[in-house]
């Protein structure tokens, strides 16, 4: 490894949580490296969300679902990545094509985690992944190792362009002085997802309270948020904004509200990574892989009963292997309801000095 590097590829092509917790050693990298281009490569429609971020100098998206999905694709745009000019290449991905990619651009210094096996065949320098160990965030940051970055994970900020950011504070200062309790009933994974009727009920207790409640999700989430809707008994006091926000008009929402009640999903981390109070049900997956809401702002809930069938994988599946779904039916709404009712209160005091 060199003492100074001009261009960097940083490449975490995996899902858009995993992409934003790449902030800390994306701040690490900037400062060991003042001088440096540091360039993330993500996948394709998550690129937006770091376009303003100031340590980086371009973000790319890279179609692997699509257009570049397949082996050859994959060497060809290594290939490419190859003539660009980088001289040190970072992978947080593990994945086979990744490791095609890393290989086939020829970059000399090439750091990657030793794990996969064929990772020890691809990658100039490795480290140890460490998972039962450390967090995400520090693992991500443990690929800095060689370079010298070491030590507690940097502070750092998603970065928004200030129109963004003027857009979304003045809707929200046309909803009032009350409490604002964003919902994200959603998630990548079927059994991520707590049950409707119990976000339903949680709406209706919020708009009971005196709160506005908006409702957010993706293009492919509008008709799971109606579905909630359509068991909530004070849907019409609910403004929702599913499918109606690009990624950067999401976090620019997500920044302002009080309280954020979201499954485990890529949105979470857009909302503790700007300080947002969170209320995150974990089901399938468990504090311990390491991908939870950071800070002291943010609530893991959980079932009180000592499932023997988890943690069943680490991203979750489509159904209960168990038929029962226990994980996530165990977090009753009354659960949920009081952290809200505190972080309310915290976030009320915290705004008020």
């Amino acid at each position: 490894m060199k003492d100074n590097y001009k261009k960097i590829a940083l490449w975490q092509t995996a899902f858009l949580g995993d992409a934003v917790l790449t902030l800390p050693l994306i701040k690490g990298l900037a400062l060991r490296f003042p001088g440096a281009e540091i360039h993330l490569f993500v996948r394709k429609g998550v690129e937006a969300l770091f376009a303003g971020q100031p340590e980086l100098t371009g973000v790319h998206g890279f179609d692997k679902r699509g257009a570049q999905k397949g082996m050859g694709a994959a060497r060809a745009y290594g290939a490419d990545l190859g003539r660009q000019g980088f001289d040190l290449y970072i992978s947080a991905h593990t994945s086979m094509r990744s490791a095609v990619v890393a290989m086939s651009s020829g970059i000399k210094d090439r750091i990657g985690y030793d794990a996969p096996w064929y990772n020890r065949f691809v990658y100039s320098k490795t480290v140890k992944r460490r998972f039962d160990e450390l967090e995400e965030v520090e693992r991500l940051l443990a690929l800095g190792e060689p370079l010298g970055i070491s030590g507690q994970a940097p502070e750092v900020m998603l970065e928004l362009p200030n129109d963004v950011v003027g857009e979304a504070e003045e809707f929200f200062k046309g909803l009032g002085e009350v409490p604002v309790i964003g919902v994200h009933p959603g998630s990548t994974w079927e059994t991520k997802k707590w049950p409707e009727h119990n976000f339903a009920e949680v709406i209706d207790r919020c708009v009971d309270a005196g709160y506005k409640v908006i409702l957010f999700g993706g293009p492919d989430e509008i008709g799971l948020c109606n579905a909630v809707l359509d068991q909530a008994e004070h849907a019409d006091a609910v403004i929702n904004l599913a499918g109606k926000l690009g990624l950067q008009q999401l976090a620019a929402h997500i920044r302002q509200l009080d309280v954020y009640l979201t499954n485990d999903s890529g949105p979470m981390h857009i909302a503790w990574i700007q300080k947002v109070p969170v209320v995150a049900m974990f089901g399938p997956t468990v504090r311990r892989f390491g991908f939870f809401p950071r800070g002291e702002n943010s609530t893991v809930m959980e079932s009180l009963e000592d499932l023997k069938c988890r943690p069943c994988g680490l991203h979750g599946g489509k159904v209960c292997p168990e038929k029962h779904h226990k994980c996530m039916t165990d977090i009753t709404v009354e659960m949920v309801w009081n952290t809200i009712l505190q972080k309310v209160e915290e976030s009320r005091e915290s705004r008020n000095g």
